[in-house]
């Protein structure tokens, strides 16, 4: 059992902060801004990013401080991770809880904090930031690709390359 990796010997409650911290993959799609439905609580994605996420690496900018910034930003904990329904179907924070597996893409699977977005499964290349959009018009940057974005994610290393190639060549 020494030999397997910390996730799957550890529940998240179990994990020490290093090891909870480490379970995020670097997607962003947790900072992109949501609309709620008051009267159903359905709660739909925008393409709309949180003015901390830099879009490029989709890291927060600055994560330690965010609250003075961004005072409505929604800490994941050990104690809510049930309790947020709109973590995306791909986040380890998510798949850990449920009991599943990280994927190939995942940094602590693959080693690399970029196989995420060459996996197509960030929000790398796909945002616009709040500061660019007035609140009003958010409804008009609704997007459901963070719900399904590993549906199309390739199946492995090699394939993510291929496409990327692929993608390369056309421009």
């Amino acid at each position: 059992m020494e030999d397997q990796p910390f996730w799957t010997q550890k529940t998240l409650n179990e994990m020490t902060n290093a090891e909870w911290e480490s379970i995020c993959d670097g997607c962003g799609l947790c900072c992109l801004n949501k609309i709620e439905e008051w009267d159903s609580g359905d709660i739909y994605f925008t393409s709309v990013r949180c003015k901390l996420l830099d879009s490029e690496s989709c890291q927060c900018s600055s994560y330690p401080n965010r609250w003075d910034f961004v005072p409505d930003c929604v800490q994941l904990t050990k104690e809510n991770v049930d309790d947020i329904p709109w973590l995306p179907p791909t986040c380890g924070y998510r798949l850990i809880n449920e009991g599943r597996g990280l994927y190939w893409w995942h940094p602590l699977v693959s080693g690399d904090r970029e196989t995420v977005h060459l996996a197509g499964i960030s929000a790398r290349g796909r945002t616009v930031d709040e500061t660019d959009v007035d609140v009003d018009d958010y409804e008009n940057y609704l997007v459901e690709w963070p719900l399904t974005v590993g549906d199309k994610a390739p199946k492995s290393l090699a394939a993510a390359l291929k496409r990327q190639m692929k993608a390369d060549r056309r421009r």
